[in-house]
C-alpha cells in the first residue's frame, strides 16, 4: 500500500488537505471518507478504516474539512452546508485526477453530510454511515450550555472533547435547516448503517431513524461494545471487513482482492500482468512486489518503474559488496548510502568515457546510456580505506554483469 498527501480547492478556493490511501495493485474501487465533527482526517477511526479498505483493494480519500487539521480556512466561519460543499469538491478532485468515487463513507456528523452530498455525486453506487445522526440538527445539543451566549454575543467558545472551538450563530442557524430526514428517502442508492448500542454521543435511535427513512436496499450492522469514535482498532477493522463484503456486490469487487502470488522456482523471477496498462507483479520463490510507471507516464504509480528497479539492483549489490569487504578487512565503516540515477546523454558529454568508447556505445542520435552512482561513507576512515571501498564498489556482481555486455536469450513458450 502507499499513501499520498494531496491538496485541492473547495468551492470558495480554500485549499483542503487530504490523504489518499492506495492499495498495492490497481484500485478495485474509489471511496471518499468524511470524518466526525471537529475531528480531522487523522482521527483513529478514519485512518484505520481507510488503511484497512486499501488492503482490500479500495482506494480511499480522506481529508480535513475547512478550518480543521491541515486545511486552510477558519472553522468558526464553517457550517454543515460548507462541509457538504467540501465533500463535493473532494469528489470532483477524485473525478478529475483518478476516478469518481463509487463508495462514500461518513462517520458521525460526516455520516449526515454524506447522506446529503450523495445526491450530487451521480457515480456513487453505495453509501455507508458510521455512528451518524439522522439529521445535522442533532449536533446542536453539543452547544446547549452556550446557546444563550451565542444568541446574545453572536459567538461563544465551546469545549468539545479536549479542544476549544469558536461557535458562531451562523452555524446554529445553518444546522436548523437540516432537521428533516426526507432526503434519506430519496437517496436512491444502497445504504449500510453501522452503529453501536453503547454510543453515548449519538444514540442508536438516530440509526433507527436513518433506517426507517431509507428505502431498500438498506442494511444495519450493530457495532457491539464499540464507542462513538471506534477507539479500539478491532472495531475499525470489523467495519472495513464487513463494509468490503457488503459493498462487493454493488462495486463488482472480487472476493479475493489483491496481488496474486503464483509459485515460482528457486532462482527464477516471474513477471505477471496485473492490469492492461503498466502494473506488473514481480515474483520470486519467496517475494512478491509490484512494478508500475508514474502517473505522468500513464501508470498508476503503484510501484517502482523498471529503470528504478534496475538502479535499485545495482545500488543494493554495491552496498552489500562494500559491507562484506569492510567486514573482511575490519574497516570501521558505520554506514553506506548509494544514490543512483539513469540518463541518456550525448556521447561528448560523458566525463568518464574516452572518445573511442563513447563513439562505440552511442546510438544513432549520438547518445549513450549513463548510470550515475554516488556513494556516501560514514565512519572514521582513512583515505586509503575510502579508496579501497570505492574500488570494490566497481567489482560488485551486478556492476560486472551490466558492464560485461551480457547475452540475453529469449524464447517463446506454449
Amino acid at each position: 500500500m502507499s499513501r499520498q498527501k494531496i491538496e485541492f480547492p473547495n468551492a470558495e478556493g480554500v485549499q483542503l488537505a487530504g490523504l489518499l490511501e492506495l492499495p498495492t495493485a490497481t484500485p478495485l474501487a474509489w471511496a471518499l471518507f468524511a470524518h466526525c465533527f471537529t475531528c480531522g482526517k487523522d482521527v483513529a477511526a478514519a485512518s484505520r478504516i481507510a488503511r484497512a479498505l486499501a488492503k482490500r483493494g479500495i482506494a480511499v480519500l480522506r481529508f480535513d474539512f475547512t478550518g480543521l487539521g491541515n486545511s486552510d480556512g477558519d472553522f468558526a466561519n464553517t457550517n454543515f452546508s460548507s462541509n457538504v460543499e467540501d465533500l463535493l469538491a473532494a469528489a470532483n478532485w477524485l473525478r478529475e485526477t483518478h476516478q469518481a468515487p463509487s463508495l462514500i463513507i461518513g462517520h458521525s456528523l460526516g455520516g449526515a453530510a454524506v447522506l446529503r452530498a450523495a445526491h450530487e455525486i451521480p457515480e456513487l453506487k453505495a453509501v455507508c454511515t458510521i455512528a451518524a445522526p439522522a439529521t445535522a440538527s442533532h449536533v446542536s445539543h453539543l452547544f446547549e450550555d452556550a446557546i444563550e451566549t451565542i444568541q446574545e454575543s453572536g459567538k461563544a467558545n465551546v469545549r468539545l472533547g479536549s479542544r476549544e472551538f469558536t461557535i458562531k450563530q451562523q452555524l446554529l442557524t445553518d444546522l436548523d435547516q437540516y432537521g428533516s430526514t426526507a432526503h434519506i428517502a430519496k437517496l436512491g442508492k444502497p445504504l449500510l448503517i453501522f452503529h453501536s448500542p453503547l454510543d453515548s454521543t449519538v444514540s442508536i435511535d438516530e440509526a433507527a431513524a436513518i433506517y426507517k427513512a431509507a428505502k431498500h436496499p438498506k442494511s444495519f450492522i450493530s457495532l457491539d461494545q464499540a464507542d462513538h469514535l471506534l477507539t479500539q482498532a478491532v472495531d475499525s477493522e470489523y467495519v472495513a471487513a464487513t463494509l468490503t463484503a457488503w459493498a462487493g456486490r454493488y462495486l463488482d469487487i472480487p472476493e479475493q482482492a489483491g496481488l496474486r502470488q503464483p509459485r515460482v522456482a528457486e532462482g527464477e523471477v516471474l513477471v505477471t500482468e496485473e492490469n492492461h496498462d503498466f502494473l506488473r507483479g514481480l515474483h520470486t520463490a519467496s517475494h512478491h512486489l509490484l512494478a508500475d510507471e508514474p502517473v505522468s507516464a500513464g501508470g498508476g504509480n503503484a510501484g517502482p518503474s523498471p529503470y528504478d528497479l534496475l538502479l535499485m539492483g545495482l545500488g543494493a549489490c554495491t552496498s552489500m559488496t562494500m559491507r562484506m569487504y569492510a567486514k573482511h578487512k575490519k574497516i570501521p565503516l558505520e554506514d553506506v548510502e548509494v544514490s543512483l540515477t539513469h540518463a541518456r546523454i550525448h556521447a561528448e558529454d560523458c566525463e568518464h568515457c574516452d572518445d573511442h568508447e563513447a563513439d562505440a556505445r552511442a546510438d544513432s542520435k549520438g547518445r549513450i546510456e549513463q548510470l550515475s552512482r554516488r556513494i556516501r561513507l560514514k565512519g572514521d576512515l582513512s583515505e586509503e580505506q575510502r579508496q579501497g571501498l570505492l574500488r570494490i564498489a566497481n567489482r560488485c556482481p551486478v556492476h560486472r554483469t551490466l558492464t560485461s555486455d551480457p547475452v540475453i536469450s529469449t524464447t517463446l513458450e506454449d
